[in-house]
């Protein structure tokens, strides 16, 4: 049983760094910010909730993995709208957005 219970912890762990090393580059790929903003959400959201749920397997359901789950929460909520403001930011002071996307009038 606590074979299962390593091996569990390991596939959240190595897939919270897969994500993460495929997030980071695709921060340094891309070009656009919005698109470099697109690839650092990732970081913030699913790298966050694997990595949370392979610690929340390691110390079982307690008090801890409670914090565990409100801090994921908080992120979840807190992050988005930090990025829709910036994005907001950069859309309404860039003066050469159309050469990048597609701008409605």
């Amino acid at each position: 049983m606590e074979w299962l219970r390593f091996c569990v912890i390991a596939l959240f762990l190595l897939a919270s760094l897969g994500m993460a090393v495929i997030s980071v580059a695709g921060v340094f790929k891309f070009k656009f910010i919005l698109n470099r903003m697109h690839a650092a959400a990732i970081i913030d959201s699913f790298v966050l909730l694997l990595a949370m749920l392979g610690v929340a397997v390691a110390y079982g359901f307690s008090f801890a993995t409670l914090k565990v789950v409100l801090i994921v929460l908080l992120v979840w909520v807190a992050s988005p709208v930090s990025g829709h403001l910036i994005a907001r930011l950069e859309v309404t002071t860039d003066k050469h957005l159309s050469e990048e996307c597609e701008v409605r009038e």
